[in-house]
């Protein structure tokens, strides 16, 4: 039986700028949550007496809730409503984060952590539906106008959070993000059409099928596991962030958030990145980016020999340089992958999130022991060899064909 009526789904060559903001804002604010505890774990685990190791687990569990929800719940958008999925999706994540607001304990907080994950992605069923909405010649520009509000979600997330829990406490900043995340999908929902499903495969056909795809697709696997290596060192670094300028350097979670400006440069590689896909090839670019990540956390070896204000300086300089790789090999992977079965572009879509926020979550718990460990240089080690395996990745892939099926 069709939920959809007969005047919803086909493609809108107007879509007004207004919707395609809409939905920027929408992924931008959903795929924020699952950052916001980075800048915070200093002042989380003061407030539930829990160690570096421990801390560390609320956003590995976060990541793992993202990694499972873009497994399990993201091929549903080609069984489903879009927009039925989006505002169930939505209210339950904005419930979620008033749960780890309300967190009475450490526990508790671990749990909702993993609801926010699995939750938040939300943010994966929008990009689709806005490349279902747009036409065929505004496609790429809407597409990238939303993944654009997505990249800046992530890292102005720590910003944000880092600054509100200094001056307000750490639960204010899940209050706020409730807030923000039912107040969009609310609007969303009232301004978005009904979705025609694409496909009337079982859930568990649908499943199948991303094991029958990553079997299928060499180009796939190496594009999943690229990527999810780089997401390795990503994690690592401003999972352990906040909890090393507070030990090393006396610094507040303001500090720490603010060094998510400097990464927000990474938002920038977006259209960058599929320009020079277009001129070159993507794998061109997934080389250059990835070895823009290799040689930004090396840099960091040199902090030892600097001065204090020259340390701090560095680290954001590579914070930039990262982002601006890794977002860059992301755009070049998801135009590799697309080209691969344009039938499947979702679940394709879901495979490589899936194995990119792996990837953050082992960054996130490998980053946290390393630092109680081996401290800041061990960190460091720890995400230039991850990038490093993600570029030797690239280095033997076969060239890919520019051109889109």
């Amino acid at each position: 039986m069709s939920l959809i009526s007969s005047a919803t789904t086909a493609p809108d060559p107007a879509l007004s700028a207004k919707i395609v903001f809409l939905l920027a804002a929408g992924a931008g604010l959903s795929v924020a949550s699952i950052y916001y505890s980075q800048p915070m774990l200093s002042i989380m685990g003061d407030t539930f007496h829990a160690g570096v190791s421990d801390t560390g687990m609320v956003p590995t569990l976060t990541q793992v809730g993202y990694a499972l929800g873009i497994l399990l719940l993201a091929p549903l958008g080609d069984r489903h409503d879009r927009r039925q999925i989006i505002r169930i999706k939505g209210v339950l994540l904005a419930l979620t984060l008033l749960l780890c607001g309300f967190s009475s304990s450490f526990p508790l907080l671990l749990l909702s952590s993993l609801a926010v994950g699995l939750a938040a992605t939300v943010a994966q069923d929008i990009i689709p539906a806005a490349a279902t909405l747009a036409s065929d010649a505004n496609r790429g520009k809407t597409v990238g106008t939303v993944m654009t509000g997505l990249l800046a979600g992530i890292l102005l997330s720590r910003v944000f959070s880092g600054v509100v829990a200094e001056y307000f406490g750490w639960r204010s900043v899940y209050m706020l993000a409730a807030l923000g995340v039912l107040v969009i999908t609310l609007t969303i929902g009232a301004v978005l059409p009904r979705f025609k499903p694409n496909t009337t495969l079982s859930y568990p056909a649908l499943l199948r099928s991303l094991g029958k795809l990553w079997a299928d697709y060499p180009e796939l696997r190496r594009a999943a596991l690229a990527q999810g290596l780089l997401s390795v060192a990503f994690s690592a670094f401003w999972s352990t962030l906040a909890v090393m300028l507070a030990e090393k350097y006396q610094l507040g979670s303001a500090v720490a958030g603010a060094f998510g400006l400097a990464g927000a440069a990474g938002a920038l590689a977006a259209p960058l990145a599929g320009m020079l896909a277009d001129r070159h090839g993507p794998d061109y670019v997934t080389k250059i980016g990835a070895a823009m990540v290799v040689c930004s956390f090396a840099l960091m070896f040199l902090l030892p020999w600097l001065p204090l204000p020259a340390q701090l300086a560095l680290i954001a300089l590579s914070a930039v340089g990262f982002d601006l790789g890794i977002q860059a090999t992301l755009v070049a992977h998801q135009t590799i992958i697309y080209a691969i079965n344009p039938a499947a572009r979702s679940r394709l879509n879901a495979i490589l999130f899936t194995l990119v926020f792996i990837g953050m979550a082992s960054g996130a718990a490998l980053g946290s022991k390393v630092l109680e460990s081996a401290g800041w240089p061990g960190v460091v080690l720890l995400a230039t060899l991850a990038a490093a395996g993600g570029l030797a990745l690239r280095m033997l892939a076969k060239r890919t064909p520019r051109t889109v099926a």
